[in-house]
């Protein structure tokens, strides 16, 4: 088993979480307005990205350009990983590869606890995700227990590049946000991602 195959249910019944549903968890973090570079990178891209429709474009040429001005905006305090094994409870299905995972570690050569932020590029339907990105949401929890730097919470996304949805693992329990952010609101993508970072939201 491997983290693509958890749906949202099996997922929350093998790993005993209790889910919380709510519009606006994050509505109240104040964005953080993208440098020029970025917007003008997402402007050539977004129309491109959308029209090849793949996974893998909208995770190359959206998704990694936001995970990247993210990294740069907190000064390389952070390191960032796309595509990377994480291989961390074979015997529970924690285990495959990660499409982008963030670790508040600005060590960039290997990936360090303590990982934050777990990241899934999905095509158009953001549900479809979730269960993947909430496995591996807790297998970051183990990775960081393991490593005895443990965090009181873990962070996901689900995202087409287009629209993101975000979540938040808190021991046991697992709040989704109900709401949606579109690729438009990019200043708020990352004001969640950066307060997601410093343990805020």
């Amino acid at each position: 088993m491997a983290y693509s195959n958890f749906t949202l249910d099996t997922a929350q019944e093998a790993f005993d979480l209790e889910e919380i549903d709510a519009a606006g968890i994050f509505a109240d973090i104040e964005p953080v307005d993208p440098s020029q570079l970025l917007t003008d990178v997402l402007a050539r891209k977004l129309p491109l990205a959308t029209a090849i429709g793949t996974e893998k474009a909208k995770s190359e040429m959206i998704v990694a350009d936001v995970l990247v001005e993210l990294r740069e905006q907190l000064e390389c305090r952070i390191s960032l990983f796309s595509g990377i094994d994480f291989n961390v409870d074979p015997e529970n299905g924690l285990t495959s590869v990660c499409d982008f995972v963030i670790s508040l570690s600005p060590r960039q050569f290997s990936l360090k606890a303590p990982v934050i932020v777990l990241v899934e590029a999905k095509n158009d339907n953001l549900e479809i995700g979730l269960g993947q990105c909430v496995a591996e949401m807790v297998a970051a929890q183990r990775f960081n227990a393991q490593e005895g730097n443990d965090i009181p919470r873990i962070y996901g996304a689900t995202t087409s590049g287009a629209d993101w949805r975000f979540l938040k693992l808190e021991g046991k329990k697992l709040y989704i946000d109900m709401s949606v952010y579109q690729i438009a609101q990019c200043d708020k993508i990352l004001g969640i991602l950066a307060s997601m970072v410093a343990q805020k939201a």
